[in-house]
């Protein structure tokens, strides 16, 4: 195991404390699987048979954040450890959470949760793994196993259909034959699942190593139809081979996410849906084309944007990177305006960086890459967004009334400046002067 972390070394100091007092207490979960695996977990859980109320008077401070589940957040030098009470989930009649939930032993707690590698119990006091469930024979043969009958686990929360991808492909495990096959059948009910919950499991596949993996396995198990199927559209959709010798549409998105390195969210958004437009506007003309595939692309990617309850700002970040994905073609032809507009936009390191990876998934050809990478450097900030030498006061105290005409000065005042015609304030007002002028004379 690597070197003690401040979350090991608390949850550690939690352990002793309820152990002292004569409780039974473990870390478990996540955490133990990692530490096995030879990795630094991020944060520990731990489990025990003291009640939630025994847990708050033990521990200061301390908050009750789960009551009906038993979990308290124990806070000490500044580091958060969740103890949660030993509990044995009731029937779960919604596929979401149990009705009731009982406390009971160690035994009883391991064997509700959800996959064999997640259910160790590890005594750093002494020392010691617990295994009731061959947690870590699967960890060491790399296998997704749901505990005991896979149909009964994924019935109680159709959640774990998605945790088992997502575990899957991040730790490049395999998913168990009769648990990959109850995902199979069961592949629909994810879509009783609430929205917030599918679009939180999602971020988590897509932002972490072997993201194109998860979504090659949710394509594979049958889910990515019922989560995203405007992707699984994209699957055997053909491509001009001369332009895309990597394969169809759907291994030309895979191939970009295996590109990706420690994306933002909205980047592996836009990445995973920047060509949804294509399948609805394919021709077969001399070669394979998709004309205004990104507008097209544009509309659907807010639609399932709106649909997984994202927020208004990743919306807007994930339909901008879709519909402008392709304006790279012409970077080398642009207006000096409309190339500082590009170069400038706020959006404009994830836009680049989704045509970097799309170029590496079409052939390699990184020449508008590079392009765009030297113009930004070679620009600066202030050249690209200079401050305006005129505002629209300057206009009024022209004598003009607000209003398209006054609008329409304003924006070729902008370009003009962006272009490096007007450097000036004195150029800029005399050239307001001579736009109102022309405007009169209509």
């Amino acid at each position: 195991m690597k070197k003690t972390t401040d979350c090991q070394r608390i949850a550690t100091e939690v352990v002793r404390e309820l152990q002292g007092r004569g409780y039974e207490a473990y870390f478990v979960g996540g955490g133990v699987r990692d530490m096995i695996r030879g990795e630094t977990p991020t944060d520990i859980d731990v489990a025990t048979n003291a009640t939630p109320d025994e847990v708050e008077s033990i521990f200061r401070p301390s908050k009750l954040v789960g009551a009906h589940f038993g979990v308290v957040v124990v806070v000490q030098d500044g580091v958060q450890v969740e103890v949660a009470t030993f509990r044995a989930d009731g029937d779960y009649l919604d596929g979401r959470r149990p009705e009731e939930v009982t406390f009971t032993d160690a035994e009883g707690d391991v064997r509700r949760r959800d996959f064999t590698i997640n259910a160790l119990l590890y005594d750093p006091i002494a020392d010691k793994l617990i295994d009731l469930v061959g947690g870590k024979a699967d960890i060491e043969a790399r296998l997704i196993r749901a505990i005991g009958e896979p149909r009964d686990r994924f019935a109680e929360d159709h959640l774990r259909l998605l945790r088992a991808v997502r575990f899957a492909a991040r730790l490049r495990f395999d998913i168990e034959p009769e648990t990959a096959r109850a995902i199979r059948d069961l592949a629909e009910k994810i879509k009783i699942v609430s929205a917030e919950r599918i679009g939180e499991e999602m971020r988590k596949i897509l932002v972490a190593k072997g993201r194109d993996r998860g979504i090659r396995l949710m394509e594979e198990l049958g889910l990515l139809l019922h989560v995203v199927p405007e992707v699984s559209d994209m699957v055997g959709v053909e491509q001009p081979p001369n332009l895309h010798p990597e394969g169809d549409l759907f291994e030309h998105v895979l191939l970009m996410l295996s590109y990706l390195k420690d994306p933002s969210p909205e980047l592996a958004w836009g990445v995973l849906l920047h060509d949804i437009g294509k399948p609805r506007t394919i021709e077969y003309a001399d070669r394979i084309r998709y004309p205004g595939h990104e507008a097209v692309g544009a509309d659907l990617a807010a639609g399932v944007c709106r649909r997984l309850k994202m927020s208004n700002e990743s919306r807007d970040a994930i339909v901008y990177l879709v519909r402008r994905h392709m304006c790279f073609k012409d970077v080398e032809n642009m207006r000096l305006s409309t190339l500082k507009r590009l170069l400038g936009h706020p959006e404009f390191p994830e836009l680049i960086e989704l045509h970097r990876v799309d170029a590496l998934a079409s052939g390699g050809d990184l020449t508008h890459y590079k392009f765009c990478v030297q113009k930004r450097e070679e620009l600066g900030e202030e050249r690209m967004k200079p401050a305006p030498l005129i505002t629209g006061h300057d206009l009024i105290k022209l004598g003009l009334e607000p209003g398209p005409a006054f609008s329409k000065i304003l924006s070729t005042i902008q370009d003009e400046q962006l272009d490096e015609k007007l450097t000036s304030r004195e150029d800029a007002l005399a050239r307001a002067k001579e736009l109102a002028g022309l405007k009169r004379s209509e």
